[in-house]
């Protein structure tokens, strides 16, 4: 196991040194000048020309990049210009917040999909089968944002049930039940995509299973039927919906961005925003390599855990 973990880990060096040329090549062709668009009305060209020196902008692509790379593996994410503070800091104050959507979602998506997925193969074709089929289909189709928005329109405007924005309220409040209740709207929101997607293909990892002939051998030994299903059929069904899990949580993750915006929500996707239209550079760069460091962190605990259900995937 701990060779095959250094084997995942080595795998996904490239991948997020891919990641770094990409972001700092993205940030380097957008058109104007970042030092003018940061300075606004006090750009003046001795100001200009030190911001520039300043960020680094004044040597050569591949410099700047070699620079910025060795300072970032340093821990050194460089500091934000728009908000006059470190961008590492910056960037794990918001990310804690993100963490508590996307990782709220992701859980709401994980233990809904597979129930509803078990639930409608062990169900095929009955009630509950087209029931579930209907909705889960209704979730996929609804972007995220729009069910956000109808779910501010209703439960927030019309019913007053949930609050508008926002993690915690502005006066008082602060403490776990605040949280939860600013929670709800985005975490079932941002989850609704990814928990029809895990149900359609946990229902079809179930029928699977549910054709082998060791399931009819068990069915015919007179085991009870929840155990065939929870012990036996979910158990090698979860080989095939594990990878699918992994997939969502990225979603989910980059998801989170576009709710964010929509629900105020003081994570890193607003952050990338903000920083994007302040053209912040080194904010930018360092909120998507970080991201995209925990989304390939989480792909390899993943495939550790599938590797626990298959030992076959070490070899």
């Amino acid at each position: 196991m701990g060779r095959y973990i250094l084997k995942r880990l080595i795998s996904a060096i490239p991948v997020l040194l891919g990641i770094t040329i990409i972001v700092f090549l993205i940030m380097a062709m957008i058109p104007g000048d970042p030092a003018t668009a940061i300075l606004g009305s006090y750009a003046t060209p001795e100001n200009v020309e030190k911001l520039n020196r300043d960020l680094g902008l004044d040597k050569p692509l591949v410099a700047r990049y070699f620079i910025w790379l060795g300072n970032m593996l340093q821990g050194d994410f460089g500091r934000s210009f728009s908000l006059n503070r470190p961008v590492l800091d910056e960037i794990t104050e918001r990310f804690s917040a993100t963490l508590v959507l996307a990782g709220t979602s992701f859980v709401l998506c994980s233990l809904m999909g597979i129930l509803a997925g078990v639930v409608s193969a062990a169900r095929q074709y009955g009630l509950a089968d087209k029931l579930i089929t209907f909705t889960v289909l209704i979730g996929i189709s609804v972007p995220s944002f729009f069910l956000g928005m109808m779910m501010i329109l209703l439960f927030a405007v019309n019913l007053r049930w949930l609050p508008v924005s926002g993690m915690y309220a502005i006066y008082g409040g602060g403490d776990l039940p605040d949280l939860i209740r600013h929670l709800i709207m985005p975490a079932l929101a941002l989850s609704a995509v990814a928990t029809g997607v895990i149900a359609r293909m946990s229902r079809s990892a179930m029928l699977e299973v549910l054709r082998q002939d060791y399931i009819r051998t068990a069915r015919a030994k007179g085991v009870r039927e929840r155990r065939v299903i929870m012990g036996h059929a979910l158990r090698a069904a979860m080989v095939s919906i594990i990878p699918v899990l992994g997939i969502q949580a990225g979603f989910v993750l980059s998801g989170s961005v576009y709710i964010e915006i929509v629900f105020q929500w003081p994570g890193v996707g607003r952050m990338l925003v903000d920083a994007i239209l302040k053209r912040d550079i080194l904010l930018v760069q360092g909120g998507v390599v970080f991201v995209a460091a925990a989304y390939v962190f989480f792909n390899i605990v993943v495939d550790v855990a599938q590797s626990l259900l298959d030992p076959r995937i070490k070899t």
